[in-house]
Parts: C-alpha cells; structure tokens; sequence
C-alpha cells in the first residue's frame, strides 16, 4: 500500500462545521455549556465527516521495541526489561491492561523490534522487524530497508483494524529517548526540551542524556528527509506507529496519541501527509515535561492531566470514556424540538426527555 498524501483528506468542512456548532449550541440551551467537550466532538464529527459520530471496537496498541542505545545505560522503565513490561501487560497485570479491558478497548501487544522472543499470546502480534535497532550513536539505527518494512507493518495492521479507533502507545528501552532525539532534529528544538523530564530531574541523569543522545543528533545533522531521520534515530516502534497513523487517517479513524513515541511519530506522518493530524486526539500518561514540547508541536493540549507516571497507553484507556461521551453528546442526547415535553392530562412530566443512553457491547478482537 503506497504512502500518498492524497489518499488522506484534510477534515475541514466548514458546513458541517457550522451544522456541529449548532447541534451542541442547541444541547447547551437544555442542559448548559459543557465546556471543553464540546469542541471535542465537534471533533469527532469532522473526523468522521458526520453529524452523528459512532465508533467501535477501539483499539489500543502497545508497540513495543528496544533501542541500540540502551547499551549506553538508559535506564529500565520501572526497573524491568522490555520484554517484562510487555508480558505484564499480555497478562493484564499492569492498570493500562485492566483499564483498557474495563472501557471495551482492545489492547495489544505489537512486537515490532523486541530484543527478546516473546511466546505467543491472543494478545501478542508478533511482527519483528530486528531484535532492536543498531545504536544510533555509532551508526543509522535502521536501513531504510527496515524502515520501510516498519511502514508497511504498520499499514498491514492498521488496514486491518475491526473498528475505527486506534489507540497508539510506544514500549521499550530507549523508545522515549529515541522519541525526543528524533521530534529536537525534525523540529530544530534543542535536545534538553524534550529530554528534561522536571524541575526534579538530577543533574547527573540529564548531563548523561545529553552526552549520548547530542552525539547521535550530531552524527546524523545533515540528514532533513524525514523518514532518513527516522531510520537514523528512530526506533521500529515509531516506524510501525507511522504507518499504522497514515493508513487510519486514510479510512477516517481516529486515532488516539499517548506518549512521546506517538508523539514523535505522528510527526514524522505528518511530513509526509500533514492532514494526518486532522484525525489525532492527545493524551498523557505521564508527566514528563518533554511531552509538553511535544504536544506544542501539535499545539495542542493532553484530554487528561492526572499527574501520573504510568505506562504510556494508561492515558489513552482512562480519556476514552470522555471520547465516548463526547460522540454521545452529538449521536444519542435528543433534541427538545424533536421529542417535546408532555404536560397534558394521562402525561407525566416526571421525565420529559430521552434519556442519554448508549449500547455497552463487550470487547471485540483488535482483528
């Protein structure tokens, strides 16, 4: 399936912009404003070029890879191994996992470049690119042969989607740092705004972040292409992301960003299509003050700020219920003009309006 900007349309549509607008002025009228959901789903409407959003079996993907780099000493997420992280969350034994089961999301585990072997899993879709990329300190992470393998996975399992919501989340050692050397070298941001994780990241930890990542960011400095720069720095997760991204805003599906991996490779989708990000609501599952700059980059803000420091993809399970509503908002709250109170006798006013319903289907398989 080629990569083509044309096949991505922009979800601008003033009419049906207008037409929203009205939709949810007329829902403020009856109940009062309802603050930042309603831009979000006149959002969503645009999304799906509809006046009556619906989605189904959403899916949350974790997609998971390590990093040459990790030879350098970044360090482990929570202390455990890509692979532990990865089997912790096929086994729900991590809060993303069981949040996700319990809003209908179906969560998997792509494995796009894990170092380890992982057994199979109903959960697992084992797509390995390498056993990690080479450390991009010394050499191109990825040839562009394996980057353009990573695309087309990406649109392999995208294309195959059984719903219209993708829910994208990166996983592994060094994927985070990856992330933030590739958004400083495609945007031209210093490397220190996406690394610095707060006011309380040790001097020690940042100083050593920055010798190995500014010497890589150096190696590959004259590179501007942006899929030459994702091969360069980038990890297959990232790769994997961008192509599932491009074939979802192809079909019109939303897609949901969490972390700094999502983050990093939605803009690489967006260089080479850039109404891919028409079709991309934010999320945050940590922190960290790099994801700031890299929602800047988007000039947009996060769904939810909980203050947490999970694993990215808890983010995107705890802000679909308000994605959800949102859509309700458009797709299932009644106008007055359409179902008028009763007052008269043998009526009763106890409650003249439908109420906001909404069908719970049990989780379906991501395929």
């Amino acid at each position: 399936m080629p990569i083509h900007q044309s096949l991505i349309s922009p979800t601008a549509n003033p009419e049906l912009e207008r037409a929203l607008r009205d939709r949810i002025d007329r829902r403020a009228a009856l109940a009062g404003g309802l603050g930042e959901l309603e831009p979000l789903a006149v959002r969503l409407g645009l999304v799906q070029g509809s006046l009556t959003p619906r989605f189904s079996n959403p899916a949350l993907a974790l997609f998971a890879a390590d990093h040459g780099m990790a030879v350098d000493g970044i360090g482990l997420l929570h202390g455990r191994s890509s692979r532990d992280q990865a089997l912790l969350a096929l086994k729900q034994r991590l809060p993303l996992a069981v949040f996700a089961k319990q809003q209908g999301l179906g969560m998997h585990v792509v494995d796009c470049g894990l170092a380890d072997a992982l057994l199979p899993h109903p959960r697992l879709l084992a797509r390995k690119i390498a056993h990690g990329t080479r450390n991009a300190r010394s050499s191109a992470a990825m040839s562009m042969e394996q980057a353009h393998a990573a695309l087309r996975v990406g649109m392999e399992i995208a294309d195959n989607l059984a719903g219209n919501v993708l829910a994208c989340a990166g996983l592994g050692q060094g994927s985070q740092e990856s992330a933030a050397l590739l958004l400083s070298m495609l945007s031209g941001q210093p490397l220190r705004d996406f690394i610095t994780s707060g006011p309380d990241m040790p001097a020690e930890q940042q100083a050593h972040l920055l010798q190995i990542l500014g010497v890589a960011k150096a190696r590959h400095r004259d590179l501007q292409e942006p899929l030459d720069v994702l091969a360069a720095v980038g990890g297959y997760e990232i790769a994997v992301m961008v192509g599932a991204m491009l074939v979802a805003a192809s079909k019109r599906h939303l897609i949901i960003v969490d972390g700094m991996a999502a983050c990093a490779a939605l803009r690489v989708a967006a260089l080479i299509a850039a109404p891919v990000t028409d079709y991309a609501v934010f999320c945050r599952s940590h922190s960290h003050r790099g994801l700031d700059e890299a929602l800047a980059q988007f000039h947009a803000s996060a769904l939810l700020e909980l203050g947490m420091e999970g694993q990215d993809g808890t983010g995107a399970a705890l802000a679909w219920p308000l994605i959800r509503c949102a859509a309700s908002l458009l797709s299932d709250l009644h106008d007055l003009a359409e179902h008028p109170p009763h007052s008269g006798p043998g009526h009763s006013d106890s409650n003249p309006l439908p109420l906001l319903t909404e069908a719970v289907t049990p989780p379906r398989p991501m395929f």
